[in-house]
């Protein structure tokens, strides 16, 4: 986007860390004129091929379950597909029509009619918590429940059951694995130490535990954490994807609605929020992650310019020194003709040279407005 047409993520940059759905959710921030960073956090074990699922459908089919849960469309559907796939489709089948079948909201219940069964009740509200009040209301002491999961474990829900006196069994739809190539993940983890992101995004618990776990193999755990506490957004899906950052301390952001629609609007939300914004040589500058808007124009600015105009708004209107500058600058060493020559770069983005003074044999200085509400306008 160019010229007066910008979108609420334009300057920012967002990682993703989702395998599912990433090309949708990749696409929602492009259009709203982010930058994105793909990095698939995890690997999903493809259902036909997984021997867990497989183990665990043969033991359903052989003694079948007193009541099944199904918590996803997308995953039960699969099910049926791997199963069939198998030479098991209608052993399921029958074994899921003689259980009570319990659906966890709308969207399953359409999976589990398409499959030609029916479902004997649907939580309204979509959650867990909703349908492990049925089953505990309706009391599960010696019943034998299949409880379908999509790639996260629900250890309190299965708890509460166990502890109920049901047996559960347990069963893997999407399974998730460390990604085969962890060149992506680490360039991530990189590039969010070194807040050239400003947000990560999450879909999943598992995505968020991998990328940490990946971060703590490299070493790199303790500044990763220090990036997303304190100037990356962590922005989850739902509570449930932010529990293994909550619990190292880190903030999240999270919509109301748990989907990828809202989770783009938290960010069209918050991103801007964070943005710098200030009144230099009469004009509007307005500082985001790897762009600056010049009252209202997007000016693209290269990595090294971004980092000396964030030194330079650090003390809107004081003048910083070419050696505090430099040493802003990354991998510059010690020549300060590195400074002169990221300047002039970064005034010819901005296309508004007057933006940034040069005070001669001393530095550089934002040139704040005279009525800027600023402790520095008068240095």
């Amino acid at each position: 986007m160019d010229g007066h047409q910008h979108g609420p993520l334009t300057g920012f940059t967002v990682g993703v860390t989702a395998v599912r759905r990433a090309d949708e959710l990749g696409a929602l921030l492009r259009h709203r004129g982010g930058a994105v960073v793909h990095a698939p956090a995890l690997r999903i074990v493809p259902p036909a091929e997984d021997t867990r699922l497989l183990s665990a459908t043969r033991q359903l089919i052989d003694r079948a379950p007193d009541a099944v849960v199904a918590t996803t469309a997308a995953g039960f559907r699969d099910w049926i597909g791997a199963a069939g796939g198998w030479g098991r489709g209608e052993e399921l089948l029958s074994c899921l029509r003689a259980a009570e079948l319990l659906a966890r909201g709308p969207e399953v219940t359409a999976a589990i009619r398409a499959a030609g069964l029916t479902e004997a009740w649907s939580a309204g509200s979509g959650s867990m918590a909703e349908v492990l009040d049925r089953l505990l209301g309706e009391g599960v002491e010696g019943r034998r429940i299949a409880l379908q999961l999509h790639g996260e474990p629900l250890p309190g829900f299965v708890d509460a059951l166990r502890e109920g006196g049901a047996e559960v069994v347990v069963v893997p739809v999407h399974r998730w694995m460390p990604p085969e190539d962890l060149v992506p993940v680490d360039r991530l983890i990189d590039a969010t130490v070194a807040r050239a992101v400003d947000a990560v995004t999450f879909t999943s618990a598992p995505a968020a535990a991998s990328l940490l776990a990946r971060a703590g193999e490299r070493g790199r755990l303790t500044e990763l954490l220090a990036a997303l506490r304190h100037d990356v957004l962590a922005a989850c899906v739902g509570p449930v994807t932010a529990r293994p950052l909550q619990e190292r301390g880190i903030d999240t952001v999270q919509p109301d609605r748990y989907r990828l629609g809202p989770l783009v609007e938290v960010l069209c939300t918050e991103l801007p929020g964070r943005a710098r914004t200030l009144p230099v040589a009469g004009r509007r500058v307005e500082i985001r992650g790897h762009a600056v808007l010049v009252d209202g124009e997007t000016r693209p600015v290269p990595p090294a310019g971004m980092a000396l105009l964030h030194a330079l708004t650090r003390r809107p209107g004081w003048v910083v020194s070419r050696a505090d500058l430099l040493r802003a600058l990354p991998g510059s060493g010690r020549d300060e003709h590195a400074v002169e020559t990221a300047m002039a770069r970064l005034r010819a983005a901005l296309g508004a040279p007057e933006l940034i003074h040069t005070v001669v044999k001393r530095g550089y200085r934002l040139a704040l407005d005279p009525s800027a509400d600023s402790p520095y306008a008068d240095a």
